[in-house]
């Protein structure tokens, strides 16, 4: 897999890095690195690229000479109005195939949306409960439960850090464990710490001496370890976020699943106000529910 979070031109400053081009030059760098990005890419490897939509609707033109277009994949990310214009609420990451017949590419499924006061689920999950899958729905290219870094404590010294289990989902979509990610634009490490917890190996290239630095500090710090039993999976705040879905059978074990999916509203109640229905047995991942009037369900 090739991974690119490039500059995004925005007259930001990277470290060494002034990222101010004209926009002719720019595009015309852009093209060279994306299609070098395609060339050293296995034939069923992907190619993700990472940017906002302005600059990913040219991506897409250079990318549709090489490679064949899987999906254009939105995750929420709010900024501030700017003015006679729509309020930009995502970035947006291409995701493209070397080979659409050769790729590898594996479903994926995140946690049911529960809400915060009184842990039901809510009522977006769709179609019928007794129907639920037990751990969630799976991914669409529409990514509403991930989000940007927005404190300084959980920030790198740089301007556009990328939150992990972001990464993360994108590699257990695409790889296999011991499998190879590039990342040609590494920054402080996202990519190759996501691939360190996942089991994967990571190949980063970053100009900035000091980023390069904090990268090699964080994988000494890291260890192939983000797992349930021998199963892979994303974790964000001791939380799980993201599985694969051909891994639900191994992982079914480790969880506490109502016998009638209709009552997974009701089972999940254990001692105290902990929601832990559908919630691996051998880990304390738990939300707190408050004592407060809730209209949810």
């Amino acid at each position: 897999v090739t991974f690119a979070d490039p500059p995004f031109n925005l007259k930001k400053k990277y470290g060494t890095y002034m990222d101010e081009k004209e926009t002719d030059d720019y595009l015309s760098w852009c093209r060279q690195w994306i299609m070098e990005m395609v060339r050293i890419t296995k034939p069923s490897g992907s190619i993700f690229v990472h940017n906002i939509p302005k600059w990913l609707t040219f991506y897409t033109s250079f990318l549709n000479e090489a490679a064949d277009f899987r999906h254009w994949i939105a995750w929420d990310a709010p900024t501030a109005p700017m003015g006679k214009t729509l309020q930009p609420s995502h970035y947006g990451i291409l995701f493209y195939a070397k080979n659409q017949q050769e790729n590898k590419f594996y479903e994926i499924r995140y946690p049911h949306k529960r809400c915060r006061k009184c842990g039901y689920l809510l009522k977006d999950y769709g179609g019928k409960k007794k129907i639920l899958h037990p751990f969630g729905p799976l991914v669409s290219d529409v990514w509403s439960d991930i989000h940007r870094i927005r404190h300084n404590k959980h920030r790198d010294p740089h301007p556009c850090q990328l939150p992990i289990h972001l990464l993360e989902r994108l590699i257990l979509m695409s790889t296999d464990e011991g499998d190879i990610i590039l990342d040609p634009f590494m920054g402080t490490g996202t990519t190759a710490v996501a691939a360190a917890r996942l089991g994967r190996k990571v190949i980063g290239i970053d100009l900035d001496p000091q980023y390069v630095e904090i990268t090699q500090r964080k994988l000494e710090q890291e260890s192939a370890n983000s797992k349930i039993g021998d199963i892979w999976v994303s974790f964000h705040r001791g939380e799980i976020i993201t599985i694969a879905d051909k891994d639900w059978e191994p992982l079914k074990s480790h969880f506490v699943i109502p016998e009638d999916m209709r009552r997974i509203d009701f089972e999940k109640i254990k001692t105290g106000s902990a929601v832990i229905a559908t919630t691996p047995q051998t880990l304390q991942l738990h939300l707190e529910i408050e004592e407060e009037a809730c209209d949810c369900y």
